[in-house]
């Protein structure tokens, strides 16, 4: 096994990983964080959001965040030629639309409702098109890292039948 080989393994599990740990992130949001919420009056609504908003702006969230389409980019470079680059550029494609969400709709919303004003209009601007688009980017990214498992068992898959053919050479 050669060290370009070991190296893009390990960048396609570290972005499958690291895919997953946001889709997760994001699909939590969805199921649980929102929905609790949304039992709240607005003066709690909003206030838990901008404590949320302060609190996820870390080194290890932005590490995860940023490095999941930032793998999945290598990733892509590394399998340029190779039978699984289909399945990482997908995956490419969908990391990147989930992070232009991010970027163009939840972020400006997750800004708006960090401005002083009335609580109750604050909430009515933020929580109908912040689930929604959450929900968007939660389903892109848990059909990326879908995407990215198909490419590193394609690989594993590939690899196996190599080493049986290589073995079969060596018997006969």
């Amino acid at each position: 096994m050669t060290q370009t080989s070991r190296s893009s393994r390990l960048v396609l599990g570290a972005a499958t990983v690291a895919t997953g740990l946001i889709a997760g992130a994001f699909y939590i949001f969805a199921c649980a964080v929102m929905p609790a919420l949304a039992r709240s009056d607005d003066r709690v609504y909003v206030e838990v959001m901008r404590d949320i908003n302060d609190v996820i702006q870390n080194p290890v969230f932005f590490l995860t965040f940023l490095g999941a389409p930032l793998l999945t980019v290598v990733a892509a470079w590394q399998a340029r030629g190779r039978d699984h680059r289909r399945w990482v550029w997908a995956a490419l494609a969908t990391s990147l639309l989930a992070l232009l969400v991010t970027v163009v709709l939840n972020i400006p919303l997750n800004d708006g409702i960090m401005e002083n004003g009335d609580y109750g209009a604050l909430r009515e601007e933020f929580e109908d098109p912040w689930v929604a688009w959450n929900v968007v980017r939660a389903v892109l990214l848990t059909v990326t890292t879908g995407l990215l498992v198909v490419a590193t068992g394609s690989r594993a898959g590939r690899a196996e039948r190599a080493g049986r053919v290589e073995g079969a050479d060596r018997a006969g």
